[in-house]
């Protein structure tokens, strides 16, 4: 049995995907210790996941204006220091580093002792943590087709964005009844990530009439702090009652996404690798002001899959537009499932999983040959 420890809190992102590594390395016999932030949506997260160790630790993004500059600081120590205590306590085989904040100073102290260091970038867009975390890594796991200058080649896989067993495609009429709404026509689905979206929320409140005479029901994910959870009716030209419900967050994404005809999102690596093991067509509306602007990045190479379009925010004026004339086209909707599916491979948890035990195996005998060298 390996022991691994994995800093993957701060945003949905990044703590999704190490939920479900974690799951599957916990299933095959490991210790798993998860550091995660203590913001809220981290909490909300991992409410369903009490079967996984979970660590609150100190930390926060870098973000403008001195003050802030100067707490960010300070934050990175303390989690330099709460990572060293960690990681001399733990003694652990491996550290996983899914990027952002809390991974720098695991990864520092994974480094000065000796523990052996992979990264995962889940952006087609590497961030700067992981820009910097490469220097220390013996794995790095990309997505298809995206670079990592100053890695060598045999450190790499491209092994994807390993989504979480209990988010999977489902027959609609079933993700229906699961939500507990009724859909006598379309369903168009809003996500704007773990930090929601207020744009999305906003156009929702202005467009529903119009949407709901076509027959178009809502259900939107406002995320947390965004907005309160509620319903509102409208009929359509056909007499029918159509909804629109709004959440601040959902722990039921598989059935939230399959649920719906049609997706509009943004373009986070998670929402799309849940987008494309649920098989749903979207409309990907990048955040504007994403790091390095990697949702951008994202959103083309989902569209250059034929996965779907990508709307760039300042065109939302078109948005309308564009829902009315694809939710109701069968054969492009039955078009993007297609190459959904087809993107839809392989269970990168599954592969992931196996490389980490190859390499914790790899230095146990390395271990275990010094200790026999040495008598």
């Amino acid at each position: 049995m390996s022991r691994i420890v994995i800093a993957c809190g701060g945003t949905g992102g990044h703590l999704a995907p190490g939920i479900a590594l974690a799951e599957v390395l916990q299933s095959r016999g490991h210790e798993c210790i998860l550091l995660i932030s203590q913001k809220q949506v981290d909490s909300a997260l991992i409410e369903k996941y009490a079967h996984l160790n979970f660590h609150k630790t100190p930390g926060r993004a870098f973000s403008g204006g001195l003050t802030k500059w100067i707490a960010s600081c300070w934050s990175l120590f303390s989690g330099c220091i709460f990572s060293h205590k960690l990681v001399r306590k733990e003694k652990p085989d491996l550290v996983l580093l899914f990027g952002g904040f809390l991974s720098l100073g695991l990864g520092l102290a994974a480094r000065f002792k000796g523990v052996p260091v992979a990264v995962h970038e889940a952006n087609c867009r590497p961030g700067k943590a992981v820009r910097f975390l490469k220097y220390l890594a013996m794995r790095v796991y990309l997505p298809d087709g995206v670079s990592l200058p100053g890695v060598r080649t045999d450190c790499i896989r491209y092994f994807g964005y390993p989504v979480r067993s209990d988010v999977k495609h489902s027959l609609k009429a079933d993700a229906w009844k699961r939500l507990g709404i009724v859909v006598p026509n379309k369903l168009l689905v809003l996500i704007g990530g773990s930090q929601g979206a207020a744009a999305l929320n906003e156009w929702v409140v202005d467009h529903f009439t119009t949407l709901a005479k076509s027959g178009i029901s809502i259900y939107c994910v406002t995320g947390l702090g965004k907005n309160s959870a509620g319903m509102i009716e409208q009929v359509s030209d056909s007499g029918e009652i159509v909804t629109a419900t709004f959440v601040p967050f959902s722990d039921q994404m598989g059935e939230v996404i399959s649920a719906a005809d049609l997706v509009i999102s943004r373009a986070g690596a998670g929402s799309i690798a849940e987008i494309i093991r649920c098989r749903a067509p979207a409309i990907l509306i990048p955040y504007p002001y994403a790091a390095d602007d990697h949702q951008q990045a994202n959103a083309l190479m989902h569209e250059q899959h034929g996965a779907g379009i990508v709307l760039k925010q300042d065109h939302v004026d078109n948005l309308l537009n564009e829902v009315e004339g694809l939710i109701f086209n069968d054969w492009m909707l039955s078009k993007f499932k297609s190459n959904l599916e087809r993107l839809d491979r392989f269970d990168s948890s599954e592969r992931i999983a196996s490389d980490i035990e190859e390499l914790c195996a790899a230095r146990s005998l390395a271990a275990t040959q010094k200790s026999e060298l040495a008598l």
